[in-house]
C-alpha cells in the first residue's frame, strides 16, 4: 500500500511531471528482475499516477470545452 505522504506527492504534481513518472513506471516493470512486493507496489504507484494524470486531462478538458462555448457566445458590447 502507498503511504499517504507518496499518494500526496503524487497529487501535487504537474501534468508533465507525473506522466514523466508513470513513464518510468512502467520501464521499471517492463525491465527489471523485482520481487514480487516490489512489483506490486510499482504497480500501485502506477495505478496512483495514472489516476492522477486522468484527473488533470479531465479539468483540461472541462477547461477547453468551457472556453469554446464561451467563444461560440455573441460578444456583448455596451452601447
Amino acid at each position: 500500500m502507498l503511504e499517504s505522504e507518496e499518494l500526496q506527492a503524487i497529487q501535487e504534481m504537474d501534468f508533465e511531471t507525473a506522466f514523466e513518472a508513470l513513464q518510468e513506471n512502467v520501464k521499471k516493470l517492463e525491465g527489471e528482475e523485482l520481487s514480487l512486493e516490489d512489483a506490486l507496489n510499482q504497480y500501485q504507484r502506477g495505478q496512483a499516477l495514472a489516476r492522477h494524470c486522468a484527473e488533470l486531462l479531465e479539468k483540461a478538458e472541462l477547461q477547453v470545452r468551457t472556453l469554446a462555448m464561451d467563444a461560440t457566445q455573441p460578444i456583448e458590447t455596451e452601447e
